[in-house]
C-alpha cells in the first residue's frame, strides 16, 4: 500500500474549502486594484527592475523568496502540481547550499529558480565587487544542482541601485521586483493574503509570496481557484517577461516595443 504523505491529508481539506469558497466571492474585490503596487519605487534614477508586465493576455507570476526554512515547500510544490500552476522560486546561495535536495525538487517539479543572492544583503549598500560577488556565486550554486542557466534575480528586501543594475545587466540578469505584495511574511491569516492577491492582481502582475510563511500554504487554494475560474494563467516569470525590445516605465512596468 502507498505510503499517504503528512501533508496531502491538509492539502486536501484546504482545497475544498478553497473551491467551496470561490464560489461565494464577488467581483467586488477585484475592482479594488488601481495601479502597480511598489514597496521600493525610485523616482531618481532611469533604471528600474520588472514590478509588472504589460499584456493584453490574462498571464500572471506567482514567485516565493527562500531564505530560511523548507517546512512548507512540499505542500507548495504539492498544492501547485494540484492546480497545474507553475512558478517561480528566488533562492539565497546559503538556502541553496543547506537544502539542496529542495532545489533538485523545485526544479524536476517544472518550476524556475532565480537567484536572491548569496547572503541577502541590502545590496545597494555593497561596492561594485561584493554586488558582483553576491549575483555569481548565487548563481553558480543554483546551476551546478538544476544544470539551467539562471536568469532572474530579486534583491534581496527590494532593494536596489543604479550600479545593481548594471552589474544585472553585464551579468544577463533580469531584475525582478512585484506588484502584488502578500504580505504573508507579516504572518496575517491566510484569507488575508488571499483578498490581498485576489484584489490587486491583474494582467501582467507578479505576486510576491515566501516559501516558509506561515500562512501561505493555506492561502493559495483560494489564490489559484478564485483566479483560474476568472481567466488567469499561472506562469514562471520567464514566461511572463519580455527578453528584448523593451522598456520598463516609471511604475516598473515592462513594455514590449515593436
Amino acid at each position: 500500500m502507498k505510503k499517504i504523505s503528512v501533508v496531502t491529508i491538509p492539502l486536501k481539506k484546504i482545497i475544498a474549502i478553497a473551491l467551496t469558497a470561490a464560489l461565494i466571492l464577488t467581483m467586488s474585490a477585484y475592482a479594488k486594484s488601481s495601479g502597480a503596487y511598489t514597496v521600493y519605487y525610485n523616482v531618481s534614477t532611469k533604471k528600474t527592475p520588472i514590478y509588472s508586465v504589460a499584456t493584453d493576455e490574462k498571464k500572471i507570476a506567482i514567485s516565493f523568496d527562500c531564505a530560511w526554512g523548507v517546512e512548507k515547500t512540499d505542500g507548495l510544490i504539492e498544492v501547485m502540481d494540484f492546480f497545474g500552476v507553475k512558478c517561480t522560486f528566488f533562492m539565497t546561495e546559503f538556502w541553496v547550499k543547506k537544502y539542496p535536495e529542495y532545489v533538485k525538487k523545485i526544479h524536476e517539479s517544472g518550476h524556475e529558480a532565480g537567484t536572491h543572492s548569496s547572503t541577502h544583503p541590502h545590496m545597494s549598500a555593497l561596492n561594485e565587487d561584493a554586488m558582483k560577488r553576491e549575483l555569481e556565486t548565487s548563481t553558480k550554486a543554483i546551476e551546478a544542482i538544476t544544470s539551467e542557466k539562471v536568469i532572474l534575480f530579486r534583491p534581496p528586501f527590494g532593494d536596489y541601485d543604479d550600479a545593481l543594475l548594471k552589474e544585472c545587466e553585464k551579468q544577463g540578469l533580469y531584475a525582478v521586483q512585484w506588484d502584488v505584495d502578500s504580505l504573508d511574511w507579516k504572518d496575517i491569516s491566510a484569507r488575508e493574503i488571499a483578498d490581498r492577491i485576489i484584489s490587486r492582481v491583474k494582467n501582467g502582475s507578479i505576486i510576491l509570496c515566501h516559501n516558509n510563511a506561515k500562512n501561505t500554504l493555506e492561502a493559495l487554494p483560494l489564490v489559484f481557484s478564485v483566479l483560474q475560474n476568472r481567466g488567469y494563467k499561472f506562469v514562471k516569470i520567464s514566461e511572463l517577461i519580455y527578453k528584448d525590445n523593451f522598456i520598463i516605465d516609471g511604475t516598473g512596468k515592462q513594455i514590449k516595443q515593436n
